[in-house]
């Protein structure tokens, strides 16, 4: 039989904990009764460590088993308190409460989330709890030297701790501390003793509960604390240094529980590799480490031998890094090993899985899926962002797009009611309305078949549902807003028809935890204050975000994703440390709305740096196992990375000891690295390379169009290929699925504002009348063409602040002829070439000497006269039209001049030079250049002749426009059928 166990014990880093752990507990049990086995009680602090420990009482055979239990659930003994204790939910609402009344007083807080803030005092209250810390800890706290902000906040703050902390422990947190408490007060007096041994296996005392009960626990003659990860090759003098000041080591949890001496080791199995463990200890001490580098660094192992099982991958982009390990993880499946993956990033960790599941392997994330991710999760945030919002086009088909809409009808089937959204979409994306409304719906339904008119009138009077609630973004009861949430959820569910009893909204395991959630919030909802639709989003993303969907069957659990918390369990074997970079581990600390650094230290609360010490030992844990491979990424979406401090350390101690073979052990180690990356590269290369797409200049069969308007001529002349997609092969943007109120919007409202000024005001020449009719004109078109209330108050300003100089020119304008051509279209056919010239001018002015005078109204910047020479042709091919008799209520006439009425800036008129002259010439030009494409002399060119590096055509991505550049030569090519 080993000794007794009694005290402070501890394993390395790098062990399998749970089996190490059974293993010492079972050598001091051996040759004792089984029953004594069965009387010992291990409290654990995370679930995972309670199972990886039941797993490794498993593999030893049948046993009478401990009795496991989770430290956080510590119950304070004989106390009469209430039973069962409150959930945090109930507790975070009833400070939400506190918070939205405090926010009402507060402007700079007007913009937060009620929800955020009430969830962020709840962890400190929690924290205070756990601490033992009461409301006078509060009030100790001087705030002179404080920013106002801080002072409100601490104001608040000993209103909120007082109702929170003051009573009996209604919460877990508060029995926990009171438990602990009691075995600290009661256990040395012989008082409340467990009626066997006690271990507390696992825990890193990271909290003052969980380290209160563990002093307690370690004082027992029967008592033991078992460490997790203990650096055994730190000396005395280093722990003698830990202090509040060294928060952010790895080791500084551990320093309160080693008042009385080092612990023992808890077996006798050592690090994996002894040698790595001193390195990596030494590269973790306390700043300032330089002088101990110096001093201990020549005396380190071989580096060498030190860092066999290390390599380090430091790929370009996350993606690469991502694709390294999935290829890592790929060869562990095929030879069968086990292999952990430890990631604090979880958009790496999706990158990682996207790239195994092109080979059908599942890893095993304790993760799971978040249930906001999950299909059920993702429709109830869905529906809630409708709460408050005008229903956009975006919106509407989000909802009608998704895989659980409609899914409890018969009325419609599934493919037809895609088809009539595909149709639907269409239509809006076209023409509008930039706001669905039930009345469009309705219409657009009597143009369908029966099918489609049911779906839309279901639709209708879903989308009158949402309308009453967009409308309502004021604050409501939160027991209300989560029964329109339900509501109207089942019923976009459940379909036309339909019964939300059948459908898959609450069917499979993510329906079921989602219908979970809210049941537990509506259990607690009356004790919430009321919300905006804005915050009861939020609340309800965090309230699903405390679940997770796992599917335990279909994942192969030799492949093991983890989080850095779990490293202390699974940091053996094989192990990837991946997104070593700072700001992804460690994660920079969140920031405390309620006390600042220095206020919290005058509370004696934790300093922000010991969650960066937690990270710092999981990391120590991590690096220890057998086999290891550190994974970064030098550049993120945004900007070159920083490497995590840990490895920086690492790095830099190795370089700086070339007699013990660091730099050339740190060359290995990322020879080791570049084969996987080689790897990754070569499955990202194809293994026939696609030669880049030549610079295109089609040449069609025949005569490619009929018509041509004088608006593509610019076009003709610059990206002559935009005019084949659009003319030739009949293709037009699709436009945006949301319509913004944009400089196109605005050119089409200026432009309706104008004409129905000139149509129905043309005898009207007194100023005052005429800017009296064009302001509330405008006011109607705006009304008529602009749903957006903030564009449409922007736009009429800007309309006003120019009236005064447009009346004035339109005024003179009046007193020099009338306007006759109103955008009324107008045709020339161009002889010899079987091909029509259209125009739709804005105005054309009949003066009073019988010629005529060609206005264009612009929104933006005038074209200048060497704009027109080169490329902008409408103006002066709309006067060689008119010299030809191409507009009808004209017949041919004389052209006085062009003009440019800018309906911008200060609203002036703009001439440009014209004379007959020019007309012809560019009337012969354009018969050319038009000749030329009739007969294939040239083909239509991408981007011939782009005025601006910066010119975007519509096409640019059908002409493969970026796999050649404007400096490349055009390959004239037939396409079609030439005979």
């Amino acid at each position: 039989m080993v000794e007794p166990m009694r005290g402070l014990y501890a394993l390395p880093c790098g062990v399998d904990y749970a089996a190490e752990f059974v293993r010492g507990l079972l050598e001091r049990f051996r040759g004792r009764p089984p029953q004594d086995l069965a009387r010992v009680t291990i409290f654990v602090r995370q679930s995972a460590t309670l199972s990886a420990i039941r797993r490794a009482l498993d593999d030893r055979g049948p046993l009478l088993l401990p009795r496991l239990r989770v430290v956080t659930r510590l119950a304070p003994g004989p106390l009469a308190l209430p039973d069962p204790p409150e959930p945090p939910l109930a507790r975070q609402l009833q400070l939400a409460r506190l918070v939205a009344g405090f926010a009402a007083t507060r402007p700079d807080l007007a913009a937060s989330s009620v929800p955020v803030l009430a969830k962020s005092l709840a962890d400190l209250m929690t924290e205070m709890q756990r601490e033992g810390r009461d409301p006078a800890a509060l009030e100790g706290i001087d705030t002179g030297d404080h920013a106002r902000h801080w002072q409100n906040a601490l104001a608040f703050l000993r209103i909120a701790a007082g109702f929170y902390l003051d009573g009996a422990a209604r919460d877990q947190a508060a029995r926990q501390r009171l438990a602990a408490e009691a075995a600290a007060r009661d256990w040395p007096l012989g008082l409340n003793l467990p009626d066997g041994p006690v271990i507390v296996a696992g825990s890193t005392g990271s909290n003052g509960a969980t380290r209160l009960f563990m002093q307690a626990v370690m004082a027992l003659p029967e008592g033991a604390v078992v460490l997790p990860g203990f650096d055994f090759d730190q000396p005395q003098a280093v722990w003698d240094r830990l202090d509040e000041r060294s928060e952010d080591h790895p080791q500084a949890r551990y320093a309160p529980l080693i008042t009385g001496g080092l612990p023992r080791p808890w077996t006798d199995l050592a690090p994996p590799s002894p040698a790595r463990a001193q390195l990596v200890s030494l590269a973790l001490r306390p700043a300032p480490v330089t002088d101990q580098w110096i001093t201990e660094g020549p005396s380190l192992p071989d580096l060498i031998m030190a860092t066999d099982g290390l390599t380090l991958i430091e790929a370009d982009q996350p993606g690469q890094e991502a694709e390294a390990i999935a290829l890592i993880m790929r060869e562990a499946a095929e030879t069968g090993q086990e292999i952990t993956l430890i990631a604090a990033d979880a958009g790496l960790i999706r990158r990682v899985k996207a790239a195994l599941d092109r080979w059908h392997i599942r890893p095993d994330d304790s993760a799971g899926q978040p249930l906001p991710l999950t299909p059920p999760g993702l429709f109830l945030r869905q529906v809630a962002a409708v709460f408050g919002e005008a229903l956009t086009i975006d919106r509407l088909l989000i909802l009608l797009k998704h895989p659980l809409t409609a899914t409890g009808s018969d009325l419609v089937a599934r493919n037809d009611m895609l088809r009539h959204t595909r149709d639907l979409e269409l239509r809006l994306r076209r023409r509008g309305p930039a706001f669905p409304d039930a009345a469009f719906l309705r219409d657009w339904a009597t143009r369908g078949d029966t099918s489609r008119k049911l779906w839309a009138e279901w639709l209708a009077g879903m989308v009158e549902r949402i309308a009453l609630f967009a409308r309502d973004r004021r604050p409501r009861p939160l027991p209300d807003r989560l029964a329109d949430l339900m509501s109207l959820a089942e019923a976009l569910a459940a379909g036309p028809d339909g019964d939300a009893g059948r459908s898959r909204l609450w069917q499979d395991k993510a329906g079921q935890l989602s219908r979970a959630v809210l049941d537990h919030l509506a259990e607690h909802a009356a004790l919430g204050p009321p919300l905006t639709p804005g915050d009861f989003c939020a609340l309800l993303i965090e309230q699903l975000q405390t679940e997770s969907q796992r599917e335990d069957i279909t994942t192969d659990h030799r492949l093991r994703i983890r989080g850095p918390r779990e490293a202390r369990i699974f940091g053996h074997g094989t192990v990837i440390l991946s997104g070593l970079n700072e700001g992804g581990w460690p994660q920079a600390p969140s920031p405390d709305p309620w006390l600042s650094r220095q206020m919290r230290l005058a509370a004696g609360l934790p300093v922000p740096e010991r969650q960066i010490g937690l990270a710092a030992h999981d990391f120590q844990q991590g690096i220890g196992a057998e086999r290891v491979i550190l994974t970064r990424a030098r550049r993120d979406a945004e900007a070159e990375t920083i490497p995590s401090r840990w490895l920086n350390r690492l790095v830099n101690l190795m370089n700086g000891l070339p007699d013990r073979g660091g730099p050339r052990a740190l060359a290995a180690m990322r020879a080791r690295g570049q084969r996987w990356l080689d790897m990754a590269e070569a499955m990202a290369r194809p293994e026939t390379r696609t030669p880049p797409a030549r610079r295109p200049a089609p040449v069609p069969p025949g005569k490619p169009f009929a018509e041509l308007p004088v608006t593509d001529v610019a076009t003709l002349i610059r990206d002559p290929y935009a005019v084949y997609a659009k003319r030739v092969l009949g293709l037009r943007p699709l436009p945006p699925l949301r319509p913004q109120p944009d400089a196109s919007l605005r050119g089409q409202a200026l432009h309706a504002i104008v004409e129905a000024l000139l149509l129905g005001n043309a005898d009207v020449t007194d100023p005052v009348a005429l800017k009296a009719r064009f302001l509330a004109l405008s006011d109607k078109v705006l009304a008529e063409h602009v749903p957006w209330s903030a564009a449409r108050a922007f736009w009429s300003a800007r309309i006003a602040g120019i009236a005064d100089q447009l009346v004035a020119d339109e005024v003179a304008r009046r007193a020099e002829g009338r306007p006759v051509v109103i955008e009324n279209g107008g045709r020339v056919a161009i002889e010899g070439l079987g091909i029509v010239l259209t125009a739709r001018p804005d105005r054309i002015d009949l003066l009073h000497d019988g010629r005529v005078m060609i206005y264009d109204y612009k929104t933006g910047k005038p074209p200048s006269d060497k704009q027109i020479a080169a490329f902008d042709k409408q103006l002066v091919l709309q006067a060689a039209m008119a010299r030809r008799g191409g507009f009808a209520d004209l017949g041919p006439v004389d052209v006085a001049g062009i003009r440019y009425i800018q309906l911008g800036e200060r609203g002036e008129t703009h001439p440009r030079e014209h004379s007959p002259d020019l007309e012809r010439r560019n009337w012969e030009g354009l018969i050319a250049l038009l000749r030329a494409y009739l007969t294939g002399e040239v083909g239509f060119t991408a981007m011939r002749a782009p005025e601006t590096l910066s010119f975007a055509g519509d096409y640019n991505h059908l002409a493969r426009y970026g796999e050649w550049a404007l400096t490349d030569a055009a390959e004239p090519r037939k396409v079609g059928d030439h005979g």
